[in-house]
């Protein structure tokens, strides 16, 4: 897997059967970002966890350089701006695409 752009940290705070943990993974591994994953235990959630999402406190949660970024179709956006040029694109170029890409994803 290719080394996260420009030595970037990277980690992934998750469950290994979230859906939604699993939609994050994908994409990173689709882009080809290394990553250190986190499993989280959602009956005693970890420190990390509860300063990263504060709001919802679930997972996933990426942590890119520190800041966090909470919420899987949030997070699945951000890689796709943050690493654009690194691996294929997740959503379309157009805008109108990109529009019913994001619908049909939250639907």
């Amino acid at each position: 897997m290719a080394a996260a752009a420009g030595g970037d940290e990277v980690k992934l705070l998750g469950v290994w059967d979230s859906p939604f943990v699993n939609r994050v993974q994908i994409v990173l591994n689709l882009k080809g970002i290394s990553y250190e994953y986190v499993e989280e235990d959602l009956h005693s959630k970890g420190e990390l966890l509860l300063a990263s999402n504060p709001v919802h406190k679930k997972v996933p949660v990426l942590i890119h350089n520190g800041k966090p970024i909470p919420e899987s179709q949030v997070i699945v956006q951000y890689i796709d701006e943050a690493w654009r040029g690194t691996g294929p694109s997740v959503l379309p170029a157009d805008p109108h695409q990109r529009a019913t890409a994001r619908f049909w994803a939250a639907y």
